[in-house]
């Protein structure tokens, strides 16, 4: 399959099957929030290829990041900033926080969160949060 699809309805018969085949859908329906949502609920990381627009809607990259957290890597800047989403990408995959804003990275619950969930994610976190003895512990 190389062609482009921009017949919504026909896209959502193939979505259905296969979320993965948004990579084919027209940029119109990449900036369809209906279709992306659809979309994300069959193949989490597909948010990839939704439009930029939508890689700024809260709504969708939250869907994505609950049991894909790599994809606040795809995220705008303004969501790596936001500690709900932040806060699901983490507790999926704490390795990801890597791709969140320097703010959260000096964040302690959230570090405590990522730590837990994988020990190697100390060593995204604040300069400042790498001297905390709790933290320490966590990552031993």
């Amino acid at each position: 399959m190389d062609e482009v699809i921009d017949d919504k309805q026909e896209l959502m018969q193939i979505l259905e099957k296969d979320g993965e085949k948004l990579e084919f859908a027209s940029d119109r329906l990449k900036d369809d929030k209906e279709v992306v949502m659809f979309a994300i609920k069959q193949a989490p990381w597909t948010a990839y290829y939704a439009s930029d627009r939508l890689k700024a809607d809260k709504e969708v990259i939250l869907e994505s990041v609950k049991s894909y957290g790599q994809t606040l890597y795809y995220a705008s800047k303004e969501l790596r900033d936001d500690e709900e989403v932040v806060k699901a990408a983490i507790t999926n995959k704490g390795l990801i926080i890597k791709y969140a804003s320097f703010r959260l990275r000096d964040n302690k619950d959230l570090a405590i969160i990522a730590v837990k969930q994988n020990k190697e994610a100390f060593h995204f976190l604040s300069d400042r949060l790498k001297q905390d003895e709790e933290l320490k512990e966590l990552a031993k």
